[in-house]
């Protein structure tokens, strides 16, 4: 009898947990209406940004479930396919030109946005202010040996290697991590010490450090030297499958000010999604039009 009960017991709670179970689920459901959305991304901190907001407004305003798939930069390439391969349905820090192999290699098979960052980008080898060196030419005066790189697998590594041998310099570069690259920054800046690294714009540490960009006489650096495009890739049938998630990233737009703020927001929160919550509460009229724009696909 104890047997039985015990059983019916067991059959009972497993119809129960099964029955929450299915709750939970049409609950979610009913939250996110059955919408998924998965985002790739690198660990470039205006990527962390623009995903990580793009998540939360999907999520918050749109009814979505959104995963970020992060990938390792060394292996860029992969991103592209994933969008291509339909595996994930974004990715949103495409830079042109310095992308522009990855992206030709899937062009017929992804749909290029036009850019989200609104600015003028800046990239290439800098100094900190206190450093008395404006070329690449005179490297070898600023009083270290090596150049802070960042990851292999980034477009400029391999363009970084020309400066060296084409003025001549005794210097190494020194493949690195952006994480790692800015600590290595930070420690030097505060000590004042000599550091030659890899910079760009958008990014927070403009705004933390004053830096200079050197100049290129032989441009060496190549198109790194210009100014970039910053856009995004989505997989090619996104807009007829989920026209409110194409509307909402396709109407993405950040002025090199607040993408900058994000990321200070976020690091001054010590956790992306916080930190974005807290620049959205602080601009909510920059966001609401993008909302606008995917609520209204989404009835169309």
């Amino acid at each position: 009898m104890l047997i039985k009960t015990y059983r019916g017991l067991s059959i009972l709670l497993l119809f129960l947990t099964v029955g929450t179970l299915a709750t939970g689920c049409s609950g979610l459901g009913a939250v996110s209406g059955g919408k998924q959305l998965t985002l790739g991304y690198i660990g470039w901190d205006e990527n962390v940004a623009v995903s990580t907001l793009t998540k939360v407004l999907l999520e918050e305003k749109l009814g979505y479930v959104v995963e970020l798939q992060r990938s390792d930069e060394a292996v860029l390439r992969q991103v592209y396919k994933g969008v291509a391969g339909g595996e994930l349905d974004a990715f949103q820090d495409v830079w042109i030109p310095n992308q522009k192999e990855y992206l030709s290699e899937v062009k017929d098979e992804v749909k290029h946005l036009d850019p989200w960052f609104e600015g003028k980008t800046e990239q290439g080898i800098a100094v900190p202010y206190y450093m008395d060196v404006q070329s690449l030419s005179k490297l070898d005066h600023a009083g270290t040996d090596m150049i802070n790189g960042i990851e292999p697998g980034s477009a400029v590594m391999p363009q970084l290697e020309e400066v060296i041998p084409g003025y001549h310099l005794d210097m190494k570069l020194v493949e690195s991590s952006t994480s790692a690259m800015l600590s290595e920054l930070d420690k030097a800046y505060k000590m004042r010490e000599p550091i030659v690294f890899f910079a760009w714009s958008p990014h927070w540490m403009n705004t933390r450090y004053d830096i200079r960009y050197l100049k290129d006489p032989r441009d060496l650096q190549g198109h790194f030297n210009d100014s970039a495009e910053i856009s995004s890739v989505v997989k090619e049938n996104l807009s007829e499958d989920d026209p409110a998630a194409y509307e909402l990233i396709k109407s993405i737009s950040l002025s090199k000010g607040q993408i900058n703020q994000m990321e200070a927001d976020i690091n001054d929160a010590g956790d992306p999604e916080a930190g974005v919550k807290t620049w959205l509460e602080n601009n909510p009229s920059v966001v609401q039009p993008w909302i606008d724009a995917a609520k209204k696909a989404r009835e169309a």
